[in-house]
């Protein structure tokens, strides 16, 4: 027999985890993790035929970074972990779209480097870039692991893996934040290296601020489930003594 402390602690955790859960993928799932904000573009001609070469090339899977870079620059691009897009007006009504490309998965494991000029690896830019597309992926993993074990539980009628399924939501959480910092410091160093025109703000997306509130969701449920597991089998154990005794 579960006290009903526990019960409800394991409900709300429930609820916590399945918001969590939702928030990370439409996060995972959308562009709008960071912004830009491009002045108007000039009625030169050579600006407009590098408009069109920055399009073309914006479109073709083989893109370097500096190139799609530019693009989202210049073009009011928005970029998340699996989609780029940029803005681009219709011929026929001169409405602006926008136009998405997602990574592959070569550009996602793709190496950076310090200069394009150069083959010397840029380690932490690799790794940071690389981490912020497996992170999320795991942290939804470890989500769905420990929904399975719930359901395992609830089947055998033990409480006994709660307290795993509490320590499964806490990694979770902590990879969902990971992916919020990965990406922060890959778009800082990706600035850095180089810059914007002038005129040009950025700004961060809903899309982050999504995957930035999934974490201490994750958290709050991994607290609840963890404190339930150890407050029902200390109160098991006082039981059982006193049945003993």
């Amino acid at each position: 027999m579960v006290d009903n402390r526990y019960a409800t602690a394991l409900v709300i955790g429930s609820v916590l985890s399945l918001l969590a859960s939702v928030y990370l993928s439409v996060a995972v799932g959308t562009q709008y993790w960071c912004q830009y904000r491009s002045p108007p573009a000039s009625n030169d001609a050579n600006n407009g035929s590098d408009l069109r070469m920055l399009k073309s090339a914006f479109n073709n899977e083989d893109v370097s970074e500096y190139d799609y870079s530019t693009a989202l620059f210049r073009l009011n691009g928005s970029v998340g972990l699996w989609w780029r897009c940029i803005l681009v007006r219709q011929t026929s009504d001169s409405k602006m779209v926008s136009d998405c490309e997602a990574f592959t998965l070569a550009q996602q494991f793709e190496i950076k480097h310090q200069n394009d000029s150069s083959s010397e690896e840029d380690f932490l830019r690799t790794y940071l870039w690389r981490c912020r597309f497996i992170f999320p992926l795991v942290s939804l993993g470890l989500v769905f692991l420990a929904a399975l074990v719930g359901v395992c539980a609830c089947l055998c009628r033990s409480f006994t893996p709660t307290l795993f399924v509490g320590m499964l939501h806490l990694l979770a959480g902590l990879c969902s934040m990971a992916t919020v910092c990965c990406f922060l410091a890959g778009m800082h160093l990706l600035h850095q290296k180089y810059g914007w025109p002038e005129g040009v703000v950025w700004s961060l997306g809903w899309s982050l601020y999504l995957a930035l509130v999934s974490s201490p969701l994750q958290m709050m449920a991994a607290a609840l489930f963890i404190w339930a597991a150890r407050s029902h089998r200390k109160n098991y154990t006082r039981m059982t003594a006193y049945r003993v005794a």
